[in-house]
């Protein structure tokens, strides 16, 4: 096995694989929308325990859950765009 190949012997890179994030946000968001949930309804045992943080750290994790579909949604009109000219 060659660790090293020089430039005539690559093969050409393959072209990226189109996926679509919207199912991973989607999942992670839901995710940290049932945190938030569970860390409002047992706000007293979680700041008892140390844990009051909990709920910030959820409400965050959905903000940047809906950034991120945000992003990932005008990603995808700015590519049907660039197709349709």
């Amino acid at each position: 096995m060659r660790l090293w190949l020089s430039e005539s012997e690559r093969r050409p890179d393959p072209a990226p694989a189109r996926t679509d994030a919207r199912k991973a946000l989607l999942a992670g968001t839901a995710a940290w929308i049932v945190a938030l949930v569970a860390s409002i309804a047992l706000r007293e045992p979680l700041a008892d325990a140390g844990f009051a943080w909990f709920t910030t750290a959820a409400a965050i994790g959905v903000a940047l859950g809906v950034v991120g579909l945000v992003v990932v949604q005008l990603r995808r009109r700015r590519g049907r765009d660039a197709d349709e000219e």
